[in-house]
């Protein structure tokens, strides 16, 4: 338990950064997920169009040191070679 103020105010900090981190996350994870489902339903056109929107979104999770930048990377470049496979 912290004892020191500078201590319990880290703490607070902490969890605030948390929340905070735990929101963005989520929201970038949210967006993959439906370019997923769009993939999944075999529409190319939607899956574009949600790759479109979420791939700011992971971009700026990246930015903000939620995710690594290398991983965010990937993430787009995956989900958009599995776009181009759609109707291969």
């Amino acid at each position: 338990m912290a004892n020191t103020p500078s201590a319990k105010k880290a703490t607070r900090k902490i969890a605030t950064r948390t929340a905070i981190n735990k929101s963005r996350r989520t929201r970038m994870r949210t967006y993959v997920r439906k370019v997923e489902e769009a993939i999944a339903s075999g529409d190319k056109d939607a899956a574009q169009e949600a790759l479109r929107a979420a791939q700011p979104q992971i971009m700026r999770a990246a930015n903000r040191g939620i995710i690594h930048k290398n991983a965010a990377s990937r993430k787009v470049s995956r989900l958009s070679h599995r776009i181009k496979t759609i109707d291969a």
